[in-house]
């Protein structure tokens, strides 16, 4: 996964415990897509303030997803939606009833693992 869009995900799941700041330079520069200059300019500090601000909030939100495991679980679970809605996309109305009790037990597997 491209990291921009990492962050960008990371900040929407662990954003409240990041400081005020760390998420609005953050944001700035992942989602508003500011340059380091146009952030510092904006904050009244030093390009180097900033890039130190990214870098810590950064390494706060990873720490956390690699402690907590949200942003994973939450990509996971999306997957297996996403393979339910699949198979039961499969079920036509021509199809045959043992068709269907394997679509059905394959889709009840993967419920099974979402609880």
């Amino acid at each position: 996964m491209e990291k921009k869009v990492e962050v960008s995900m990371l900040c929407q799941i662990y954003g409240k415990l990041l400081t005020k700041k760390q998420l609005e330079i953050l944001e700035d520069y992942y989602n508003n897509d500011l340059s380091l200059s146009e952030i510092a300019e904006n904050n009244q500090i030093t390009r180097q303030a900033v890039r130190d601000i990214i870098k810590k909030g950064e390494n706060k939100l990873f720490d956390l997803e690699e402690k907590l495991s949200f942003m994973k679980k939450t990509m996971e679970q999306e997957k297996k939606l996403q393979d339910i809605m699949t198979e039961l996309s499969k079920i036509e109305p021509n199809i045959s009833d043992k068709k269907v009790e394997k679509i059905l037990e394959h889709v009840r597997k993967e419920l099974s693992c979402l609880a």
